[in-house]
C-alpha cells in the first residue's frame, strides 16, 4: 500500500520529522526513533518516538515542539495527553511525535506495531565548539 494523501515535498516532510527528533533530544527525551511508515500507513509518512524524563518535561517538549513548528508554518494539527501525562501526542499531520514515560512505552510498544517499517537514522545537530585563548 502506497499512501497518497500527502501532497507536501517528501524531502521536507522528513527533515521536519528529523527536527522532531532532535529537538527531543536537546530537551533531555532518550532512546528517540524515527520510523518511516509511508508505505505503510494511511495516516502519516514518519512516526517519532520519545521516551521523557518526567509528565513536565514531556508537556515542555510537547509545547516547544508546536510552537518551533507553528514559527515555521506547520502547526500541530491536534496534541493530546493520558490522564497521568504518560503519554503526550502530537501530531502535525504528516509526522506524529510519540513522548512516552518508559514504562507506558514499553507497554504499548509502538516500535513492535511498526517493526516491518524503516528506522530513520538521525543524530542530534554537533555542537559547535568555541576556542578559548
Amino acid at each position: 500500500m502506497t499512501r497518497t494523501r500527502s501532497v507536501g515535498d517528501p524531502v521536507l516532510i522528513k527533515e521536519f520529522a528529523l527536527s522532531m527528533a532532535r529537538m527531543a533530544a536537546d530537551n533531555n527525551c532518550d532512546d528517540i526513533t524515527v520510523i518511516d511508515v509511508r508505505t505503510r500507513s494511511q495516516v502519516c509518512d514518519f512516526v517519532v518516538i520519545a521516551s521523557g524524563t518526567s509528565a513536565r518535561q514531556m508537556k515542555s517538549v510537547a509545547g516547544e515542539m508546536d510552537k518551533q513548528a507553528t514559527a515555521e508554518g506547520n502547526p500541530a494539527w491536534r496534541r493530546s495527553a493520558d490522564d497521568g501525562t504518560s503519554w503526550i501526542v502530537v501530531d502535525f499531520v504528516e509526522t506524529i511525535v510519540h513522548l512516552f514515560e518508559p514504562s507506558q512505552r514499553a507497554y504499548y510498544d509502538l516500535e513492535g506495531l511498526w517493526k516491518e517499517a524503516p528506522r530513520v537514522e538521525w543524530r542530534p545537530k554537533a555542537k559547535s565548539k568555541t576556542k578559548s585563548k
